[in-house]
C-alpha cells in the first residue's frame, strides 16, 4: 500500500523536474533549489485552484457538460491546499521548537 501512496504523491507534478537536482546535498545552490521547487509548487497550486475557479463558474452558466470535472477539481484544490497548510504549520512548528533548543 504505502508504494501505491509514494506513486500517488511522485506522479501529481506539483515538482518541478530540478527538485532532485541536489536541493537537500547541502551545496551552495541548494537555498535557490529549494525557493525554486517551492515556487514551483505553489505555482501548482495556483493552477488547481484557477483551474477549480473556472470549472465551477462553467458548472454555474451551464456550459459544462461534465459536473464531474468541476467536482473533482474542486476537491483536488481543497485537499491540496489542507496539505499545503498542514506542511506550512508543521515547519513553523519545527522552526520554534529549533529556537527553543539552547545552544
Amino acid at each position: 500500500m504505502s508504494q501505491m501512496a509514494i506513486g500517488a504523491v511522485t506522479g501529481t507534478g506539483y515538482l518541478p523536474a530540478a527538485a532532485g537536482t541536489g536541493a537537500t546535498t547541502g551545496t551552495s545552490g541548494s537555498g535557490s533549489a529549494f525557493a525554486g521547487t517551492l515556487s514551483g509548487v505553489l505555482d501548482g497550486v495556483q493552477q488547481q485552484q484557477t483551474t477549480s475557479d473556472t470549472l465551477a463558474v462553467q458548472a454555474v452558466t451551464g456550459d459544462l457538460t461534465d459536473i464531474h470535472k468541476a467536482t473533482i477539481a474542486a476537491a483536488r484544490a481543497q485537499t491540496t491546499m489542507e496539505l499545503i497548510a498542514t506542511v506550512r504549520n508543521q515547519a513553523i512548528s519545527g522552526f520554534n521548537e529549533m529556537m527553543r533548543m539552547q545552544a
